[in-house]
C-alpha cells in the first residue's frame, strides 16, 4: 500500500486524505486536474468507472514515467505490470485524453492484439473527451466534427487519437507518440511464429510511424508473457533505448522505483521469506494478483 511518506506532493490524493472540510475552490481543482495526472487520473477514473479509486503506489509510478514522456525526457518506455493493475486505462486512455488537452495538435496512435480491445480503449478516451469537466478545463480541445469515428477521434488543430490493431494498416499515418498496448494474446505467448510476427510487425512497420524518430516517443504497455515476447525482444536488442518500469505481483527482488521528481518507493523481498511484498491494488482480485506473478522485469532490463 503507498506509504504516507510524502507529505510535500499536493494532488487530489493527499487533499482528500487530510478530510477537508472546508470549500475547495473549483478554480483550484481546475488547475490541480490541468497540471498533475495523478489527479487527472483520479478523476477521469470516477467518470469512467462510476467509483472511488483505490490509490495504490504503483499509479504514482505510472503517472511519473508518462508525465516524462509527455514532457519529452523519457523517448522509449516499457511498462511491465500484472494484469488488472489499471496500465491500459492510464496508458492508453487518459494519458492520450491528459496529452491532447495541453497540445490538441498530437498525433497519437494506439496499437493492440485486437482491433475490438483497441476500439474499447477508443471509446474510453471518447467518454473522457466529451466529458463536461474535461471541456472546461481543456477549452482549446475540441473534437472536430468531420472526423470522429469508433477508430478515430481528430481534434480542431489536426491532432488525432488513432486506434488500431497490431497488424492493422498504417498507411499515410505518422504518430508524435505511438502506443503499443498488449500486442500478444496470452494464448498466442507460446507460439513461436505468432511472437515473432508480433516483434517483427513492430520494427519493421510500427516504430517506423513516428513522425520524428529523435523527438518522437513510443511506450510499450504489457504484461510479459514470455522470456521472448515483445518486451523480451527489444530488451535483448537494444536495453539502452529503453526506461523500464516492471514489477511482478508478488516481489521476487527488491526494487527502488521513481514514483515523483526527487521520490521512491519500494518493492521490498522480505528477508528470510520465500516471496516478498505482495502488489495489491484496490482492484487486484487474489486469483488475478497470483496470475501475475510471472516476473514483469526481466533480467537484463534496466531500470529507471
Amino acid at each position: 500500500m503507498l506509504r504516507p511518506s510524502h507529505p510535500n506532493r499536493m494532488n487530489l490524493t493527499t487533499m482528500t486524505e487530510k478530510k477537508m472540510t472546508l470549500p475547495i475552490d473549483p478554480r483550484l481543482m481546475n488547475a490541480l486536474y490541468r497540471s498533475d495526472f495523478v489527479s487527472f487520473f483520479h478523476k477521469c477514473f470516477a467518470t469512467l468507472s462510476g467509483t472511488q479509486l483505490l490509490m495504490n503506489w504503483h499509479i504514482y509510478a505510472i503517472s511519473f514515467a508518462l508525465e516524462q514522456v509527455r514532457r519529452g525526457k523519457i523517448k522509449r518506455l516499457i511498462i511491465n505490470l500484472p494484469p488488472r493493475s489499471l496500465k491500459s486505462m492510464m496508458t492508453s486512455v487518459v494519458f492520450p485524453a491528459f496529452a491532447l488537452g495541453h497540445d490538441p495538435s498530437k498525433n497519437i496512435i494506439v496499437a493492440s492484439y485486437a482491433l475490438d480491445f483497441a476500439v474499447t480503449l477508443a471509446n474510453h478516451c471518447r467518454l473522457i473527451l466529451n466529458a463536461p469537466w474535461y471541456r472546461e478545463l481543456f477549452p482549446e480541445m475540441e473534437i472536430s466534427p468531420y472526423k470522429n469515428t469508433e477508430f478515430e477521434i481528430a481534434t480542431t488543430r489536426n491532432g488525432f487519437r488513432l486506434a488500431t490493431s497490431i497488424e492493422g494498416s498504417l498507411t499515410g499515418r505518422g504518430a508524435d507518440i505511438l502506443i503499443i498496448d498488449d500486442p500478444l494474446k496470452p494464448i498466442d505467448a507460446l507460439s513461436d511464429p505468432k511472437r515473432e510476427r508480433v516483434n517483427d510487425t513492430f520494427n519493421h512497420t510500427l516504430r517506423s510511424r513516428l513522425n520524428d524518430q529523435k523527438t518522437g516517443a513510443i511506450i510499450v504497455v504489457m504484461q510479459r508473457l514470455h522470456p521472448n515476447d515483445l518486451t523480451g525482444s527489444l530488451l535483448r536488442d537494444s536495453p539502452e533505448e529503453w526506461t523500464v518500469l516492471g514489477f511482478p505481483a508478488i516481489a521476487e527482488q527488491e526494487q527502488t522505483i521513481r514514483i515523483g521528481d526527487g521520490k521512491t518507493e519500494r518493492f521490498e523481498v522480505s528477508i528470510g521469506e520465500s516471496h516478498g511484498e505482495r502488489f495489491a491494488p484496490g482492484n487486484m482480485p487474489g486469483a488475478t494478483a497470483a496470475s501475475g506473478r510471472v516476473a514483469q522485469l526481466p533480467r537484463n532490463s534496466q531500470r529507471d
